[in-house]
């Protein structure tokens, strides 16, 4: 085959279109002189250079273009080149290129047959589509089974029914895309492991209530975010329900994320006001990373109230679905994120009956680039609406629902709260009495009598029923001095402890002391710590305090 026939264009080259000039002829015999300012003439071309001139190399002729057969060029590229002939792509020449990075192929023998190198870059499917079509195709970084990688470009030859093959060795740079990817993928599993180890690895089960939470990290190719739920028991029957979103990527957003977690577990066991948490919750977000705002709602729900109060800053929505299906969407009101500071943050309510469920989320549930925000929320509603089931079953239905997949673009957090309707034998495990204790210091009999009649008729244990009879006796003694009117005691059994509270009109909090052997007072707080399973007080919302304390049942 006559390769000069052959007029390729090897991809990453230009053709050139000067022609090429003819080195050979003759220097031109006339040439212009140039004149010194004085009129004299310039110096002859073979006159020495004055001294500290340089004098310009001489040009040395190369070969013109026409003079170069196509296979005298294809020989000297670097590259592995191959040319194919005829719709079976014959092979009608390799450069040595080619030949040490695949090994010597056979002129005349189908590429098919002896180019098995071809086939593993998955080039043999486009050599029939570029001769048909005339237009080049390309395949980038393929890797073979030795090792190597290849961008091969495949070209269709002017005037011929031919293909060239054209091969760039990238196994460097893929080697170096590998080692990046693979560092990539490497930070993203500390930050997912780091993520997932700051989240509670067992949800509290509160007596009253039923709980699940899900956290999905985003897919591959999104970085880990600061997505993060808590669950936290307050005593006295209270539970605290937390929901937050770092708004950043990486470890970075994951640490921020545990120490805040931590922070509001340390602020839940003050029993403050929702508001007042998300407060301090601000201002140490703003120490913490001024740089890293922070969305968190922070909701209490009180089994004798029904309803979760609760605090946001910056956050979406808490979601109710009652019994029948109708879903309420928590108002106002709602601060900004936390860490930008100068907000006074207040508390909202809404109502949690029996047989109701709560949803708590973050914005990778409900937040999609093509549409509002508030219409992935709305359809969140939708889908609650029909929700039913345990808790796990409906956060698993949510986030089918809203189309969260393993390749999702942002992290998930998902928290289920259902309070259930308890009826026939299980309802009996729950019972609730109060007394409003009136008339001075005789309430103390009084109320001694009424713990004993209710305790006795909740069928507990005679030992249980003493502790239970005692702990009430000190409790509303310490209000009868230190307290102010109203006066309020309340025992609540569940399945699993008995609750004694004692709420009066002063908001100063009882604490434990050590009294002196001569003291006559100052020993009712350290009796109840020494035979309660647990106690402790808070500030009511109305102006006021309870002091409670709890016995775990024995089961």
């Amino acid at each position: 085959m006559n390769f000069t026939r052959w007029s390729a264009r090897l991809p990453g080259t230009q053709r050139r279109a000067a022609a090429a000039r003819d080195d050979r002829s003759p220097v031109p015999a006339a040439r212009a002189e140039s004149a010194r300012p004085d009129g004299s003439p310039a110096p002859p071309d073979d006159a020495s250079p004055a001294p500290g001139d340089h004098a310009a190399p001489e040009a040395v002729p190369g070969p013109a273009l026409d003079d170069l057969s196509a296979c005298e060029i294809l020989g000297r590229l670097p590259a592995p080149v191959a040319l194919l002939h005829g719709p079976d792509h014959r092979i009608a020449y390799v450069n040595d290129a080619y030949a040490t990075a695949f090994g010597p192929r056979p002129s005349g023998v189908p590429a098919a047959a002896a180019m098995p190198e071809l086939a593993q870059l998955s080039v043999l499917p486009l050599l029939d589509q570029v001769l048909r079509s005339g237009t080049a195709r390309t395949v980038k970084s393929r890797r073979t089974p030795g090792g190597g990688s290849y961008t091969v470009t495949c070209t269709p030859v002017a005037g011929e029914k031919g293909v060239l093959v054209y091969a760039a060795d990238v196994t460097d740079h893929a080697e170096a895309a590998e080692r990046l990817r693979t560092s990539e993928r490497r930070h993203r599993e500390t930050a997912v492991t780091l993520q997932r180890s700051l989240l509670p690895q067992e949800l509290e089960q509160p007596d009253d209530l039923r709980i699940a939470a899900t956290y999905q990290p985003g897919g591959t190719d999104a970085a880990v975010g600061g997505d993060w739920y808590d669950v936290i028991t307050l005593g006295a029957g209270r539970t605290a329900l937390v929901i937050g979103d770092v708004m950043g990527r990486g470890v970075r957003a994951a640490a921020v994320m545990g120490q805040l977690r931590t922070a509001v577990r340390a602020y839940a066991r003050l029993d403050l006001p929702p508001h007042e948490v998300i407060q301090l919750l601000d201002v140490l977000a703003a120490e913490i990373d001024a740089s890293q705002i922070a969305t968190c709602v922070y909701a209490v729900h009180d089994p004798n109230e029904e309803q979760l109060v609760y605090a946001s800053a910056g956050h979406l929505p808490i979601l109710v679905s009652d019994e029948d299906g109708t879903v309420h969407r928590a108002a106002d009101p709602t601060g900004p994120p936390l860490g930008t500071g100068g907000w006074v943050h207040t508390s909202g309510t809404i109502a949690l009956p029996p047989g109701s469920t709560a949803v708590l989320y973050t914005d990778g549930l409900v937040e999609r680039r093509s549409e509002d925000i508030d219409e992935g929320v709305a359809a969140l509603a939708r889908a609650l609406s029909g929700a039913k089931g345990s808790p796990q079953v409906v956060c698993d239905r949510l986030i089918r629902s809203l189309g969260v997949t393993a390749e999702h673009d942002d992290d998930v957090a998902v928290l289920v709260v259902q309070h259930p309707a308890r009826t026939g034998a299980h309802a009996e495990l729950f019972h609730n009495a109060a007394l409003d204790l009136l008339g001075g210091i005789e309430a103390a009999p009084r109320a001694r009598a009424f713990a004993t009649g209710v305790l006795t008729s909740w069928r507990f244990p005679v030992e249980l029923r003493d502790l239970g009879v005692l702990a009430t006796s000190e409790l509303v003694a310490n209000s009868l001095q230190h307290g102010t009117p109203p006066m309020r005691l309340g025992l609540r059994r569940t399945d699993r402890r008995l609750i004694i509270e004692v709420t009066d009109g002063d908001d100063h909090l009882p604490r434990r002391r050590q009294a002196e052997p001569a003291d006559e007072a100052g020993r009712g707080i350290s009796i109840i710590a020494s035979i309660a399973t647990s106690w402790g007080s808070r500030r009511t919302p109305g102006g006021g305090k309870a002091v409670w304390c709890e016995f775990a049942l024995p089961q």
